[in-house]
């Protein structure tokens, strides 16, 4: 059996990032093979992920890259079993540098194509590689769950503890950055659900209309007035629904998210609102 050295040890945690004492044993194992130690690593790795793979991964991370300009966005959900994993640094980097990726590179349709991909913060490793290191020094199940790239103008909002993450997405052309990442944090804290009542299903829309219009009348008013009075608590039964567009604008309440976009030239598309494992 060859004598393994401790340059040899040290050249090899250098190229995989994995503990001493396991490139150590692999190399031992491969007697002083360098490439044969590589393999070995990355077998036990596999046996990691399949010791652990009824696990349940209830914690993670939502990241949102967004370019400079706005012109794009993309957000992804990185999930893991644990609290402490979820916060490791690590793990925020393989988060951040696959929303990177999906934000610069080519797009992905699923997550193994996007893991396949090169990474960005790491010349000459491609995600997947990344991935897979990091599970084999954490030994903790890891998972790509979702991907989303759209186009702008757009903008990200993630909550502090990185389990609610919003891309919103505007038209016209006078917006600040700023103003959409306000929106985009409002939808996160009012768990905003659709853009504007049309996208309310419109059976459910019509009864509580018929409905309020049926108490106005109660009251003996003339047509004209109970049409103003539906019309007023119409508005209230929007914001109830977490229509967008009808929300009183959590920075500003005296204005409805709608009035707070028209001020910078936007009017909302879109948005993707997600919470970590729903």
């Amino acid at each position: 059996m060859a004598e393994v050295t401790a340059a040899q040890v040290k050249a090899l945690r250098g190229l995989t990032d994995l503990p001493m004492m396991d490139c150590k044993r692999a190399l031992v194992e491969a007697d002083g093979d360098q490439d044969k130690a590589i393999e070995i690593l990355q077998e036990q790795n596999q046996k990691v992920m399949l010791k652990r793979a009824d696990n349940a991964t209830s914690e993670g991370r939502i990241s949102i890259a967004v370019a400079e300009d706005g012109s794009s966005a993309a957000m992804i959900e990185l999930q893991c079993e644990s609290a402490p994993v979820a916060n490791n640094d690590e793990f925020q980097d393989l988060a951040d540098q696959c929303a990177r990726q999906l934000l610069d590179g080519p797009g992905a349709d699923d997550p193994e194509a996007l893991l396949a991909q090169d990474a960005p913060g790491t010349p000459g490793k491609t995600l997947q590689e990344i991935y897979e290191g990091v599970i084999n020094r954490i030994r903790e199940k890891i998972i790509l769950a979702r991907l989303l790239k759209v186009e702008g103008p757009a903008a990200g909002y993630v909550h502090h503890d990185g389990k609610t993450g919003v891309i919103f997405q505007a038209t016209g052309e006078n917006g600040t950055a700023a103003v959409m990442r306000d929106v985009a944090m409002h939808i996160a804290a009012m768990k905003s659900s659709v853009v504007s009542p049309d996208a309310l299903d419109a059976a459910a829309v019509d009864t509580e209309r018929e409905r309020l219009a049926d108490e106005a009348r109660d009251t003996g008013k003339p047509d004209n007035i109970i049409e103003k009075i539906v019309e007023g608590r119409m508005k209230v039964f929007y914001q109830e629904q977490g229509v967008l567009n009808a929300q009183q604008f959590v920075k500003e309440e005296s204005k409805t998210v709608s009035q707070v976009l028209a001020e910078s030239g936007l009017q909302a598309k879109a948005f993707a609102r997600w919470v970590l494992g729903n």
